[in-house]
């Protein structure tokens, strides 16, 4: 189904994001929270690429297999780094022919462990990926007569390459004006920022769907390096003061984590969010005690499915 159809249909929306498993146990782990998610009927779901393509097959294949053998409707990541135009016209093609209605255009990680020089790579910003889409989109290839549907991503925080908010808001606003149909934002953990950034927007006379970018803490360790993902993230002291009697303790850490992100839930549903993307790990408890006590409605009856 076409993004414009999803969000047009009920709103808020409710997500979820997988990445690829490496080995057969992560994939074990990976298709028993499918199977633990898929009767929440999200709807869609989105699968990650790794840094430099690291993960390419495999994102490509998990998208396929969701697509065939359950009733989710996946939305795979596309990415810049370490591409260029004719292996990103090929996936398209791929996904054309699997009938996936709908990818996210994003910039990328820079590959670790490896020489890289992003010279080489035929898209140097999101804006031109998703430019390339669009050029796919009017050729008539894909069975949708309106092409994919093309998010990309947001930053309640701040772009880590551009500490300049006005200059960041102007290059988000060209990226939009390219032909976005949504936006889905990095994780965050002080809903002031997603509800600023919002805002900003709508100054920028940025207007689509802005999808709200949601990861449950359940352990110290995660923390430590949610720190470290996309340039940092700031920890209001409400969250670290909610942790630190617990620190010692996993499972009072996991709960207070997951009330952390079910109250950020509550009030970005009180300020009538389009929708909440939940960053699940590839795991399902966190998310589905948040689903459950959100009292979040199944869209529709769901016949067994096997993945």
């Amino acid at each position: 189904m076409h993004i414009t159809e999803i969000m047009r249909g009920h709103s808020p929306t409710f997500s979820f994001e997988f990445f690829p498993p490496k080995t057969p146990q992560g994939a074990e782990t990976l298709y028993q929270t499918i199977r633990d998610l898929e009767s929440y009927m999200p709807d869609f779901v989105s699968v990650t690429y790794g840094a430099g393509g690291s993960t390419r097959e495999l994102t490509h294949d998990l998208v396929e297999r969701i697509q065939h053998t359950t009733k989710l409707d996946p939305i795979p990541h596309l990415t810049c780094v370490c591409h260029n135009e004719e292996e990103i016209e090929k996936i398209l093609l791929r996904y054309t022919k699997s009938v996936i209605g709908n990818i996210l255009a994003l910039g990328g990680d820079r590959p670790a462990g490896m020489a890289y020089d992003k010279s080489h790579d035929s898209f140097q910003h999101a804006i031109n990926l998703l430019k390339f889409v669009r050029r796919f989109n009017e050729s008539g290839a894909h069975p949708d007569r309106r092409g994919f549907g093309i998010g990309v991503a947001g930053f309640p925080e701040g772009h880590p390459a551009t500490p300049n908010r006005l200059v960041e808001m102007d290059y988000f606003k060209a990226k939009v004006d390219a032909g976005a149909d949504y936006v889905v934002t990095q994780l965050f953990f002080d809903n002031r920022d997603f509800l600023d950034f919002r805002e900003r927007c709508a100054l920028a006379g940025v207007h689509i769907p802005i999808i709200a970018g949601i990861m449950p803490i359940t352990s110290i360790g995660g923390l430590k390096r949610m720190a470290e993902l996309a340039g940092g993230a700031r920890f209001p002291a409400k969250l670290l003061r909610a942790l630190q009697p617990c620190q010692n303790d996993p499972e009072m850490v996991r709960r207070a984590g997951i009330q952390y992100a079910l109250e950020q839930c509550h009030d970005l549903m009180a300020n009538n969010v389009a929708g909440i993307h939940f960053y699940t790990l590839n795991r399902s408890d966190a998310t589905r005690m948040i689903f459950d006590s959100l009292g979040i409605p199944r869209h529709r009856n769901l016949q067994a499915s096997s993945v």
